[in-house]
């Protein structure tokens, strides 16, 4: 019975995998030709997807985009500028006082047009350094107001970066002179300030489909004269009267991000600033003359940082930026947080 009920079991096995077998082959023959496939992207905007990657911006480089007309960004920035005692003057380095520079800084850029945005900047600070009282409390710094200009488009598989003009103007909002006995509570330059700027960005697709963005800013600011009396941040002491006529400053920022994922993406910035002499002109308290030049100042800097949005329109940036004392210029560190929203 057992030998029966065997045989029995392997027919029943062999009629059903033979059937199993003939039921499959019209499936396997509906895979041929005729069957619907998958579309495979053709053109450049479907290989290259611009939304495979989230972006919120470098740490430092301003954007060439400009808000659609009617939107706008905001993105406010919290840092604090380390100065970690050295400084190198006359090819020397030379031990400069601890400092902390607490401050803010907010873009606040509207859509004129789909081309044309306009902005203003406000920033704010506490300052701490050792050896010196604090500034007597948080106060406004200087304020900036923005006209961006966009000149082209950028299109995947086109070699057009975007490219944008824009001028910054600043205005001397924050205190700078009759700084008492806490120099401080210096949070502005005192002069209105013009910022002419050229600028770029440009995307790439690695083998991995995955996006990297650059950017290259150029700058060259130059400033009016200002009025001086007493303490001042012209380093210029109680009974000073007299002008301060602040050199131009150059700068160059190329920025690179990578999409790790839609949502986070590495980033970094390097930098160079050139700042040519500041000359301060007047007399003492004894009415004794008083000249002073500042000499001009040489500086790089690393700004690597993380960026993660969790919706297209809003993300957040931890960076910090590292600057190598250059002529004329301190070892600071500046770790920042930033928000960045679109709308």
């Amino acid at each position: 019975m057992k030998a029966v009920a065997s045989s029995k079991s392997l027919l029943l096995a062999l009629t059903t995998c033979l059937t199993l077998a003939t039921c499959g082959l019209p499936l396997a023959a509906s895979a041929e030709p005729g069957a619907v496939q998958s579309r495979q992207p053709t053109s450049c905007d479907e290989r290259h997807p611009m939304n495979d990657a989230w972006w919120t911006g470098p740490m430092l480089a301003n954007t060439p985009a400009t808000a659609p007309r009617g939107h706008y960004l905001a993105e406010t920035y919290l840092y604090d500028v380390t100065t970690q005692g050295a400084y190198k003057a006359s090819g020397a380095r030379q031990s400069a006082p601890h400092a902390n520079g607490y401050g803010s800084l907010t873009y606040l850029i509207y859509g004129l047009s789909d081309k044309t945005g306009i902005g203003l900047i406000p920033t704010a600070g506490y300052n701490t350094a050792r050896g010196e009282p604090s500034s007597a409390g948080p106060g406004l710094g200087d304020l900036t107001v923005l006209l961006q200009r966009r000149l082209t488009t950028f299109k995947a598989c086109r070699p057009i970066p975007i490219v944008s003009v824009a001028v910054e103007q600043t205005l001397p909002t924050g205190q700078y002179d009759h700084l008492g006995t806490r120099p401080t509570n210096g949070l502005g330059a005192g002069v209105y300030a013009t910022n002419p700027e050229l600028l770029s960005q440009m995307y790439f697709w690695l083998p991995n489909h995955r996006v990297v963005r650059t950017r290259l800013d150029l700058s060259d600011a130059f400033s009016h004269s200002v009025t001086i009396q007493d303490a001042s941040v012209y380093i210029t002491s109680a009974g000073f009267r007299g002008t301060g006529h602040p050199g131009s400053s150059f700068y160059f920022d190329n920025s690179w991000e990578y999409s790790l994922t839609r949502s986070w993406v590495l980033a970094t910035d390097i930098t160079y600033r050139n700042n040519a002499n500041t000359r301060v002109i007047g007399s003492d308290a004894h009415g004794a003359p008083v000249i002073l030049n500042s000499g001009s100042s040489d500086a790089w800097s690393l700004a690597p940082a993380v960026e993660y949005s969790w919706r297209p329109w809003i993300g957040v940036l931890l960076g910090v930026r590292l600057t190598s004392a250059g002529r004329n210029a301190s070892d600071t560190i500046t770790p920042a947080i930033a928000v960045n929203i679109v709308h």
